[in-house]
């Protein structure tokens, strides 16, 4: 009697477990059923919002509904992650998060509407070097000059970013640290004035994405020392990366990478990670990252999650050791 008690509550129990299970299951099997919602966390244009789009048709066509993107800029991005985060848990809104933002916000906001946790990664999907430019002023012309004169000149240059806490201003001071120069740090409201200082010389140095400098880098206005990605930039072949120029230690890309709720069924995560692998294979894919000067490099979740504590990482030493704090 008593074994077929047991035997009829195991039985109860596994019943009870399917019924729970089932719905993930068909729900992976259905996906997906409705468009997919791409929320962009900046206003159109730029290396974020370009990736979107970059990505948007051609997983459109291979997933068999149409994608959407929505611009949603404000409050460092965080309107667009919160969105996110609170989106129902079926891959249908994913989020095109930007490193700057990712990274830097659960560090520089005491008080953020999402949490890192509410968020899972599907996979990157582009990446975009940084260049270490300077005015022809600064009597040098390559890296290992470069850091010979900032150190017999300690505190003489200054450097211009986007603002605190920006990509510009963080990798900066990563690059202070692990070099052992002195650099005076002047935030801007963006690049367009920062790009128009250095140029007259008020600000000697800036590190930023190539397409807001590499016209003025091949008008011989201002030279180019390093890009600090993998790879060297196509429109800029003949500027070596930091590790050719002997600081392989030094590694700065900003990156874009989709993201969906946490808890969406791990079936339908792996499905949308494949469908975007497999866009960005696609040779039209990388025509286009490369007509923006930008690069498509699909990263899978498990590795992104790698990637985005590598990167919390960097940036919280960084921006402790250099009390950054947002204006």
């Amino acid at each position: 009697m008593n074994t077929r008690r047991t035997l009829l509550q195991n039985t109860t129990r596994l019943l009870a477990l399917a019924s729970l299970c089932a719905p993930m299951a068909l729900m992976a099997q259905a996906f997906p059923t409705k468009p997919i919602n791409l929320v962009v966390p900046v206003p159109p244009g730029g290396l974020v919002d370009t990736s979107a789009r970059l990505i948007s048709e051609p997983l459109g066509r291979l997933i068999g509904q149409s994608i959407v993107v929505e611009n949603k800029g404000g409050a460092s991005g965080n309107l667009a992650y919160q969105q996110v985060a609170r989106a129902p848990k079926d891959g249908h809104t994913l989020l095109v998060s930007y490193s700057g933002y990712h990274v830097a916000n659960p560090i520089l906001m005491s008080k953020l509407p999402w949490e890192l946790k509410d968020l899972t990664p599907v996979g990157l999907i582009t990446v975009a070097t940084n260049v270490v430019a300077v005015h022809p002023s600064v009597p040098v012309n390559n890296m290992k000059e470069f850091i010979a004169y900032v150190k017999q000149n300690p505190g003489k240059l200054n450097y211009a970013s986007q603002g605190n806490g920006s990509v510009s201003h963080i990798g900066t001071e990563i690059f202070k640290q692990q070099t052992g120069v002195s650099l005076v740090h002047v935030p801007y409201k963006g690049s367009g004035q920062a790009i128009a200082d250095v140029l007259a010389g008020q600000v000697q140095v800036f590190m930023t994405t190539p397409p807001s400098v590499m016209q003025h880098i091949q008008a011989g206005k201002l030279k180019a020392l390093a890009v600090t990605g993998k790879k060297r930039h196509a429109g800029m072949p003949q500027v070596p990366t930091m590790a050719e120029a002997g600081y392989p230690n030094f590694d700065l890309e900003s990156w874009v990478a989709l993201y969906a709720p946490a808890g969406t069924p791990p079936a339908v995560v792996n499905q949308l990670a494949d469908a975007v692998k497999r866009s960005l294979d696609l040779p039209e894919s990388k025509q286009r990252a490369d007509q923006a000067g930008i690069e498509v490099r699909f990263v899978a979740p498990a590795e992104m999650t790698k990637l985005l504590d590598r990167d919390i990482a960097d940036w919280t030493q960084a921006i402790k050791a250099a009390s950054i704090k947002l204006d």
